[in-house]
């Protein structure tokens, strides 16, 4: 259906499909900026977003700093892709145990009529 839209009834559905739209959309930006930042660190550039005022003059100062905030920058984004990976996998493991009682209890429910 072309050009049809889908009402949400319940607001509880849209947020947690606007939660859902936007972990997927963040996770892979994620992993990319991971991935950035890594190929900075392994070709010791300096990305644009770090602007470091430093006291000391030696190159040696400046690449350390450079280093030390591109170090930091990976950890936070590690942190920001479990974070959105416990996001997706959180519902699928209560959907799983909720289909789980449901089993039991039909099993239950059969046997009692069965034996």
């Amino acid at each position: 259906m072309h050009g049809a839209t889908i009402r949400v009834t319940n607001v509880q559905q849209a947020k947690h499909n606007n939660n859902d739209k936007n972990t997927n959309l963040q996770l892979p930006k994620t992993s990319a900026a991971i991935w950035f930042n890594k190929l900075c660190k392994v070709k010791q550039l300096k990305p644009n977003y770090i602007n470091i005022k430093i006291n000391g003059q030696k190159p040696q100062d400046k690449k350390t700093t450079t280093r030390f905030t591109i170090n930091q920058q990976i950890k936070f984004l590690y942190r920001k892709k479990q974070h959105f990976n416990k996001r997706q996998r959180d519902p699928h493991l209560e959907s799983a145990h909720q289909y789980y009682v449901m089993c039991q209890h039909m099993q239950e429910y059969i046997s009692t009529f069965v034996g």
